[in-house]
């Protein structure tokens, strides 16, 4: 018996360094969270261990030695204040020791003060969307393991299910903020190395942190149940060395630039119906297969079928509007953002001659309206119906011809719009740019995201509330928008915050006032 008890013991109080080797363990983790969370987690199973020894122990040795076969007489006594007493304030002395190291845990985990690079994490099915403030990038990040390894055609791979075409990137030795939302349903971003897993919701705003000190690839996945493609929402996290993470900016934006630049050369180009074919299928299958399945019969109920369907017979414009700009409250989501305008005209063409459907219509990169599309790196172009601001002096070597155009441009940027008209666009500005963040009604996710109710920066001078949208605030989530609006948006979405949800105001921005801020 002796013996046996030894051998608890020495089990018992095995050192914690050994229970990280084990392979149905919780995992350690890289991050100095992630180690106090694996501590914590062998703390509390060691208190519970020496519980159960002990509670077991004595039943044991109760049963063992206080058998009927012994002659053991049981004792007759109807209650005990000491007894009563001790298993009472011991088990409550336990809890209070397991309480405190938790406590100062979960407080660590939820302090996201003073971070370093805060990202926007939005949830969809079934992707990521990434958004760096102060960065000015923003991508989707998208499993990327081939078709043929999850029918079972192909070996899979050693990061089957677990590799994305994107993957985040953040730097080490900083503290990085997560900003959690979604654009359907729940989801739950969740990386086990960094002890992270916060649920993304949609119309709200949930906060997590990490500070990485070891460069590496880190995965992890979606941990809500979201929808038929949950299991292919994989997370897949880059952590560079800062002069790598500085250089991966840089490469982001000249990528942008490219792209933005090759995306304008496309609206000149002409496929033919063989091209738009080929790359239209290869777009459906990888963006649109998942929902609208590969052969276009949709999931009846919940993606309707493709096959000669009223959006497929109907004009081809309505059909483009709802690939680039999604359909509120369904699950079509909005492609302007992730497609280029080839890629769309291209599985635009493809819906409306697959399957049958032999519609004859062509659809080219030039007939995306207003070029809403955005390039393959989540960087939107500019609407060439929105007014755009040029330069107010151009270089010497632009003719005369250009400098009209330009001053033109300039006059149709800086002309006055009615009050109804600045809130029309402003609401339309706010919902796409702001209402993630401070919510549709304006009412924000305090402390996080304040409310622009009656807020100090509605009810003070306009030049402050520009300067905030232009520039943002450092130190806090609100990111410029001086580089991603143009001045009559950025005049619009003042106008229309200043005045909106009662704050009426009645301020007046125009596009005049922003271009003499300084945009």
């Amino acid at each position: 018996m002796k013996q046996v008890l030894y051998y608890l013991l020495a089990l018992l109080f095995t050192p914690p360094i050994f229970a990280a080797d084990m392979p149905l363990n919780m995992t350690e983790g890289v991050t100095d969270i992630s180690n106090r969370v694996f501590s914590l987690h062998m703390t509390i199973l060691y208190i519970c261990c020496a519980i159960g020894v002990v509670v077991f122990g004595v039943m044991i040795y109760s049963i063992i030695n206080h058998r009927r076969s012994k002659g053991a007489v049981a004792a007759n006594f109807h209650d005990s204040t000491k007894v009563e007493i001790a298993w009472t304030v011991i088990p409550f002395i336990i809890l209070i020791l397991m309480a405190i190291p938790a406590t100062k845990t979960l407080i660590a985990m939820e302090d996201t003060s003073d971070a370093d690079i805060t990202i926007k994490v939005t949830g969809s099915q079934w992707k990521w969307h990434y958004s760096y403030f102060d960065h000015d990038i923003e991508f989707f990040s998208v499993l990327s393991t081939p078709r043929d390894q999850i029918d079972g055609d192909a070996t899979k791979s050693e990061n089957y299910l677990l590799e994305v075409d994107k993957p985040l990137v953040i730097p080490v030795n900083k503290k990085v903020r997560f900003l959690m939302t979604s654009d359907d349903v729940i989801h739950s971003w969740w990386v086990p190395a960094f002890a992270v897993k916060k649920d993304a919701n949609p119309g709200f705003i949930n906060e997590a942190w990490t500070r990485v000190d070891k460069p590496g690839t880190y995965r992890g996945q979606c941990a809500e149940l979201c929808g038929k493609d949950h299991g292919f929402m994989p997370v897949v996290v880059e952590v560079l060395s800062e002069a790598d993470f500085d250089a991966w900016l840089v490469a982001q934006k000249q990528q942008a630039a490219e792209a933005e630049a090759a995306a304008k050369a496309a609206l000149s180009s002409t496929l033919s119906m063989d091209e738009l074919m080929a790359k239209g299928e290869q777009v459906y299958l990888a963006s649109c297969a998942a929902c609208h399945q590969p052969n276009g019969a949709g999931l009846p109920g919940v993606f309707p079928s493709l096959i000669g369907s009223p959006l497929i017979k109907g004009p081809v414009a309505d059909h483009i509007d709802i690939v680039v700009n999604g359909k509120a409250g369904t699950a079509m989501q909005a492609f302007a953002k992730q497609l280029t305008a080839t890629e769309i005209a291209a599985v635009v063409t493809y819906e409306r001659n697959a399957w049958g459907n032999d519609s004859g219509d062509m659809v080219q990169a030039a007939d995306i309206s207003g070029d809403s599309a955005g390039n393959s790196n989540g960087d939107t172009t500019t609407d060439p119906a929105t007014p755009v601001t040029l330069p107010a002096t151009l270089p010497a070597e632009d003719n005369t011809a250009d400098t009209a155009a330009a001053a033109q441009a300039t006059a149709v940027v800086l002309d006055d719009l009615s009050i109804d008209e600045l809130m029309a666009k402003g609401e339309q500005v706010y919902m796409t740019r702001c209402a993630a963040c401070h919510q549709a009604a304006g009412t924000g996710l305090p402390p996080a995201f304040p409310s622009l109710v009656k807020s100090p920066v509605i009810l003070g001078p306009v030049s402050d509330h520009l300067e905030m949208v232009i520039n943002g605030k450092p130190g806090t989530a609100m990111q410029a928008f001086g580089g991603m609006l143009t001045p009559q948006e950025l005049a619009a979405v003042v106008t229309y915050e200043r005045n909106a949800w009662g704050n009426d105001s009645g301020d007046v921005v125009q596009a005049s006032d922003v271009d003499g801020h300084g945009k």
